[in-house]
C-alpha cells in the first residue's frame, strides 16, 4: 500500500495498535433514514453497528449517546448487525462496533471500526456539519 492510500485509508497513528481504523468517505454513498430504522439527525446522524456480545460497543454506545446529546441536532442510531445482515452486506461492515458519520442528506463522510473516544467523534462530525 503506497503512503498515500495509507494516508486516504488511516488517520490514526500506530501507537493505537489499530483498535480503531478510521477511513474516509465512502464515495458518497447515501444512507435513507428508512433503510437505519429512524431519521437522520438534523445536522448529523450517528449510525452504529452493533452486536449482543460485544464490549466495545456498550461503550460506543455510551460515547455515542453523549456526543448526540451535547451537540444540537445530531442523533444517535444504533443497529443491530445480526438483525441487519442485508445493510451489513450493503455497507461491508466487517467487524463491530462500526460507526459511520452521515451528514444532514445521509451521505456516510467518516467510518470508523473499534471503540472511538469522544474527541475523535466530535472532530468528525466537523466533517459532517
Amino acid at each position: 500500500m503506497t503512503g498515500l492510500a495509507w494516508a486516504l485509508t488511516t488517520t490514526r497513528d500506530e501507537s493505537r495498535n489499530g483498535r480503531v481504523r478510521v477511513r474516509g468517505q465512502d464515495d458518497g454513498r447515501r444512507l435513507e433514514a428508512a433503510s437505519l430504522g429512524g431519521e437522520h439527525g438534523e445536522r448529523a446522524t450517528l449510525v452504529q453497528f452493533s452486536s449482543a456480545f460485544c464490549a466495545p460497543c456498550r461503550a460506543t454506545r455510551r460515547v455515542l449517546g453523549e456526543v448526540a446529546a451535547m451537540v444540537p441536532g445530531v442523533t444517535h442510531v444504533e443497529i443491530d448487525a445480526e438483525a441487519r445482515l442485508d445493510l451489513v452486506r450493503e455497507l461491508e461492515v466487517l467487524k463491530t462496533p462500526t460507526v459511520l458519520v452521515l451528514d444532514a442528506e445521509g451521505r456516510v463522510v467518516r467510518r470508523a471500526t473499534g471503540q472511538p473516544r469522544k474527541a475523535d467523534v466530535i472532530a468528525a462530525l466537523g466533517e459532517a456539519v
